[in-house]
């Protein structure tokens, strides 16, 4: 079994928008998937409610995670493998960095959504050197990016993120499928099939998939380890 962890000290950066359609594409590619709720404010859990209403064709499991549970988390983890699942995705809380350690700690890849504006840049890199004390894999999404291709923010925020270690693929435009897609309790690739952002949300999977044994990713800490240095 695998998991992946979103993860970010900042609100606003898309993590809960991301984790639902990564969960769905997924699951539409043959993944058991169950994704667990760490945020008090539980909209991926409220996404999975209506994903029941709306009768979605692919199955995702949304439940929540409470504190109290997260100490037994890599217990948790192996008793739902033994159920069958075979990736498990984690929406954490951006507020409580101890919440979010014990997670950190198991995740086979975390992921850290940031805009691509300094704020985001610079609080998304606190998360990262956290994930990076706790030696596990983690990754930027520079996520919300304009869909201008004239725009130049997207582009300094992505040399400032691959500085301090390894950016995700695709960059993710600011686009309002992602956003109708969570308020129908659909992943984007259901909602808008064919779509920019489900096109994107396709490449995100695919590149994070690779990434569970992927010698290009080490080798790519390993030069942010070296710069860091």
């Amino acid at each position: 079994m695998r998991s992946i962890a979103f993860l970010t000290q900042k609100g606003g950066a898309g993590k809960t928008t991301l984790a639902a359609s990564l969960a769905e594409i997924a699951a539409s590619t043959g993944e058991k998937v169950i994704a667990l709720d760490l945020d008090p404010q539980q909209s991926l859990l409220r996404w999975g409610k209506r994903r029941e209403s709306a009768n979605a064709r692919n199955k995702v499991i949304v439940e929540p995670l409470e504190r109290e549970r997260l100490s037994r988390v890599r217990a948790i983890l192996e008793g739902l493998a033994s159920a069958g699942f075979t990736l498990a995705i984690f929406d954490t809380t951006g507020a409580d960095a101890t919440a979010v350690r014990p997670v950190c700690e198991v995740a086979d890849l975390s992921l850290l959504p940031a805009r691509p504006t300094r704020l985001d840049v610079e609080a998304t890199a606190a998360t990262f050197r956290a994930v990076f004390l706790a030696k596990r894999k983690a990754a930027f999404v520079l996520n919300q990016c304009p869909s201008s291709y004239r725009s130049t923010r997207a582009s300094e925020a992505a040399k400032q993120l691959n500085y301090l270690g390894v950016l995700a693929e695709p960059m993710v435009s600011a686009r309002m499928d992602f956003q109708d897609a969570v308020a129908a309790g659909l992943g984007v690739t259901e909602y808008a099939a064919g779509s920019k952002a489900a096109e994107e949300i396709a490449m995100l999977w695919n590149w994070s998939r690779k990434q569970f044994t992927g010698k290009k990713f080490e080798a790519a800490v390993d030069r942010a380890r070296q710069a860091a240095a």
